[in-house]
C-alpha cells in the first residue's frame, strides 16, 4: 500500500462501499436509522469524489422510488412505516448504485489482476463493462446512418427491422470478431502464465478511511 490521499475512490474500494452499503441500507430498511445511515453515506460518496454520479442517480431514482412509496403508502392503508420501508429500499439501492458509476473498467481490472484474480473473471468483466457503452455508440451510429439516408423513424415495423435492427446486429458481429482478434493479437491467455501490472492502483489512506467510516456509520446507526 502507498501512502496518500485522494477524493476518488479505489475501485475495490468503491465496489466494496457499494455492496456494504446496500446490503446494510437493505437490512436496516423498516428503521428511521436505516434512513439516517444512508444520508450520511451519500454525503460520504459525495465528499470523495462521487458527486457526479449522485446527481445522474439520486433524480431518477427519487422520482421512482416516490411514485412506489406513494403506493406503498395507499395500498397499505395510509401506514407510514411501509412507505419508510419502501423509501429506505430505494435510498440503499441508489446509495449502492453511486460508487460503481464512477469505476474506470481499466482500474477495476488492474486491481482484480493485481490481488490475482481468475483471468477468466477479469477477462469477462472486463468486456462486461466496455460492452454498454460501445452499445450505446452503436445506436448512436445506426441511427445517425438512418437519419442520412431518410428512413424515416422506427415505429415502423420495416423501417425498425430492416433500416436498424439488421445494420446494429451486423455491426456487433463486426465488433465480437475484432474483439476476438484483438484478445488474440496481444495473446492474451487464461492459463497460469505469470503475469504483472504496468500501471497499479495502490489503495490510499484516503480509501481506508472512507470505508471506515462506512462501518463505523453502520455500527452507530445499529448501536444509536
Amino acid at each position: 500500500m502507498r501512502a496518500g490521499f485522494s477524493l476518488k475512490l479505489n475501485p475495490l474500494m468503491a465496489l466494496f462501499i457499494a455492496l456494504f452499503v446496500l446490503i446494510s441500507g437493505l437490512v436496516l430498511a423498516t428503521s428511521i436509522r436505516g434512513t439516517y445511515f444512508l444520508a450520511g453515506c451519500l454525503v460520504l460518496l459525495c465528499v470523495f469524489g462521487c458527486w457526479r454520479s449522485a446527481l445522474r442517480v439520486i433524480p431518477v431514482m427519487g422520482i421512482v422510488g416516490a411514485i412506489f412509496i406513494l403506493i406503498a403508502y395507499y395500498s397499505s392503508g395510509q401506514d407510514t412505516d411501509a412507505a419508510l420501508r419502501m423509501g429506505n429500499r430505494f435510498l440503499a439501492i441508489a446509495v449502492g448504485i453511486i460508487p460503481t458509476f464512477g469505476i474506470d473498467s481499466a482500474a477495476f481490472i488492474r486491481s482484480l489482476n493485481q490481488i490475482k484474480c481468475p483471468r477468466a473473471i477479469t477477462l469477462g468483466m472486463l468486456i462486461a463493462m466496455s460492452f454498454v457503452p460501445l452499445l450505446k455508440k452503436e445506436v448512436s451510429t445506426v441511427r445517425a446512418a438512418m437519419k442520412t439516408r431518410g428512413a424515416g423513424g422506427l415505429a415502423r415495423p420495416k423501417v425498425f427491422y430492416r433500416a436498424f435492427l439488421i445494420p446494429f446486429v451486423m455491426r456487433l458481429g463486426s465488433i465480437s470478431d475484432t474483439l476476438a482478434l484483438s484478445v488474440e493479437t496481444r495473446a492474451y491467455t487464461l492459463s497460469g502464465y505469470p503475469y504483472s501490472v504496468y500501471k497499479k492502483q495502490y489503495l490510499l489512506i484516503s480509501d481506508l478511511f472512507a470505508g471506515v467510516l462506512v462501518i463505523v456509520g453502520l455500527v452507530l446507526a445499529v448501536v444509536l
